[in-house]
């Protein structure tokens, strides 16, 4: 599996806005594009696609922003990146023409079983549980000592 640029982006975002969820109030494209040193309008781009698909909403005004449109315990890393990549898994095309048999096993034995590990793995994958493990690695970021 190979994420994209705005895959990533999207990932990152989400979790800033997961770790502002339960003050209340909306963050703005700039403070997040800043936060992540990426550019804001490639951003504008990704919450283009996260708006679609229903997972933040947008508040216009002097005071908007986007926020989660549900709680992070509700939205999963599956659910992020199938808004956002154009396809989570390749189709292969038959690289057999004189064995279709071995496509066939190929197939049904590594491709298939791996689109659906990945999918099971993605979608077990909470917003909330992204959003924890970025605040230990905070943690443990800003405690290390250097002698």
């Amino acid at each position: 599996m190979k994420l994209s640029a705005k895959g990533r982006y999207g990932l990152a975002a989400m979790t800033q806005l997961a770790m502002n969820y339960h003050a209340g109030g909306p963050v703005t494209i700039i403070k997040i594009s800043e936060r992540l040193g990426i550019s804001k309008i490639y951003l504008e781009q990704v919450f283009s696609l996260l708006k679609r698909a229903k997972l933040v909403r947008s508040i216009k005004g002097s005071q908007g922003g986007y926020q989660l449109a549900r709680e992070p315990e509700r939205i999963t890393a599956y659910d992020i990146l199938a808004a956002i990549e154009l396809a989570l898994s390749e189709t292969t095309a038959p690289a057999f023409d004189k064995l279709p048999a071995l496509d066939e096993a190929l197939a049904k034995t590594i491709y298939e079983p791996l689109d659906t590990a990945i999918r099971e793995s993605l979608s077990s994958t909470t917003l909330a549980e992204l959003t924890a493990a970025a605040e230990r690695e905070n943690r443990e970021e800003v405690m290390m000592f250097y002698i």
